[in-house]
C-alpha cells in the first residue's frame, strides 16, 4: 500500500497538472490558428516577442493563450520558452516545483519532435495521385532556384559528410 501511495505521488508531482500553464515568448511574427492547421482560420496576429501561456502540444502546434485572453494554435517552433522553472507572477511554491519538474534543471530546452505514424496507419495507408500532384506543382526549375539565391545573394557551399564513426 505505501508502495502504491509513493508512486501516485511520485507521479502526480512529474505529470503536469491540467491547466498549468508554461510561459513562453512568440520568436516571430505568426499568426493565432483557430485549429492545429496551417490552413485553420486566423484568430489575431500575433507580433514577434509577444508573452504567452503554452496550454498544450498536438503534433507540430502547441495551443496558447495570449496577455489579451485570446486563445489558439501556433507552430510549436514559433515559440521560445521560459528557462527552467523560471516562476510566472502569482506562481504558487506548488506550480513553480511543477515548472521545474516539467523542463528540468538544466537551463535549457529544446523540443522537436513530431508523432509518427503508428502501425496501424501505415498498413491501412493508401497513395494520393491529387496529393502527389499538389506536392509536385510546389516544385521550381532549377533556374528558377538559381535566380533566387542570387537575388538573395545566396552562395553555394560544400559540405563533405561526416566520417562513419565519428
Amino acid at each position: 500500500m505505501r508502495t502504491l501511495a509513493a508512486s501516485l505521488l511520485a507521479a502526480s508531482i512529474l505529470v503536469p497538472a491540467p491547466g498549468l500553464a508554461e510561459p513562453a515568448t512568440v520568436i516571430r511574427a505568426t499568426e493565432l490558428k483557430k485549429d492545429p492547421a496551417s490552413d485553420a482560420p486566423t484568430v489575431a496576429p500575433l507580433a514577434e516577442k509577444a508573452k504567452v501561456d503554452a496550454l498544450e502540444r498536438k503534433g507540430g502546434w502547441t495551443r496558447i493563450k495570449t496577455e489579451a485572453g485570446a486563445e489558439g494554435w501556433v507552430k510549436m517552433l514559433a515559440l521560445r520558452y521560459a528557462g527552467s522553472g523560471e516562476a510566472k507572477p502569482g506562481d504558487s511554491g506548488v506550480a513553480q516545483a511543477l515548472n521545474i519538474a516539467r523542463t528540468g534543471s538544466s537551463g535549457a530546452q529544446a523540443t522537436t519532435g513530431v508523432r509518427g505514424l503508428d502501425p496501424e496507419q501505415l498498413a491501412k495507408a493508401r497513395p494520393n495521385p491529387g496529393e502527389l500532384k499538389k506536392m509536385e506543382s510546389f516544385a521550381v526549375s532549377k533556374e528558377s532556384a538559381a535566380g533566387f539565391a542570387a537575388n538573395a545573394s545566396l552562395q553555394s557551399k560544400s559540405i563533405a559528410y561526416p566520417k562513419e564513426g565519428g
